[in-house]
Formats: C-alpha cells, sequence, structure tokens
C-alpha cells in the first residue's frame, strides 16, 4: 500500500490545574514506545477542535465541552508525505483519572510537571511543546503561528 500524500492531525496540549502536562505511554505495535499527548487524525468534517476532543475522549475516557484553543500549525518537513499537525490547548482545573482506552496504543496516562517531561516524546508531541514553549524546534519541523489582533 503506498504511503499517504498528506496528513491532518491535532495534539492536545492537557494542563490541570497545577499545571502538570497529561501524557500517555505509547506502546503501538511497529513503532518505538515513547511519551505522547492526547491526539491523531482529523476526520473529514472535523474542527480541530472537535477532533482533539474527540481523541482525548477515544484515548482517555476523558469527556469534555471545555473550550479548546487552537494555537500554531506544524509542519512536519517530510519528502513522503505532508503532515500538519495542529496545536490544541485545554486547561482543566481538576481533571477526571484518565483511563487506558486503547491498551494497544497507549499502556498508561500520567501528569508530568512541564518543566519534567519524559524521554523519549513521540516527535509531534516534541514539536508541539517545544513551539508552545518558545524553544527551537526539532529538525525537520517548521511552525506558523496563528495570527493574533
Amino acid at each position: 500500500m503506498p504511503a499517504p500524500q498528506s496528513r491532518v492531525g491535532v495534539g492536545l496540549i492537557l494542563t490541570r490545574g497545577d499545571g502538570k502536562l497529561l501524557l500517555g505511554y505509547r506502546v503501538k505495535a511497529g513503532e518505538t514506545p515513547c511519551w505522547c499527548m492526547p491526539g491523531g487524525h482529523v476526520e473529514p468534517n472535523e474542527t480541530f477542535a472537535d477532533a482533539a476532543r474527540r481523541e482525548l475522549h477515544e484515548e482517555t475516557g476523558i469527556l469534555t465541552d471545555a473550550t479548546i484553543e487552537i494555537g500554531a500549525f506544524l509542519h512536519q518537513l517530510n519528502p513522503e508525505c505532508t503532515a500538519i499537525t495542529v496545536a490544541a490547548r485545554l486547561q482543566l482545573a481538576d481533571p477526571p483519572t484518565p483511563r487506558v482506552t486503547e491498551p494497544e496504543v497507549f499502556a498508561q496516562w500520567r501528569w508530568f510537571p512541564q518543566d519534567d517531561l519524559p524521554q523519549p516524546l513521540f516527535p509531534a508531541s516534541a514539536a508541539l511543546l517545544a513551539q508552545a514553549a518558545g524553544q527551537p524546534l526539532p529538525d525537520g519541523w517548521h511552525a506558523y503561528p496563528l495570527a493574533t489582533g
């Protein structure tokens, strides 16, 4: 099967009241295990915020109608596929406990201080978190911040 020509995804930077960030330990077959924020592909006829909300629920069991903010668009410079990942943000003061709902993809969910994140990070998560923190992006990524005002 040929590789897809383009891929559009969303990654959700979910924080709770104490500022800790939610990451899942990704154990998907055929991939190197790593830590990853909730997220995934945007389905046809779905907004980025709706995709982030759906992925959060599918992957962690957390269901919320809180406002999800959309940040930058990140472009992974990959010669085999045009890959765009959109940064989404959500802060929940006291979120429900995340559950492993897709054990074939995630082994666990944990909250981490933003200044002490585990390694390795899933490539899109690493890029989104670097962009959100105002740090240089990993090699092979370019950010397009949303214009304000």
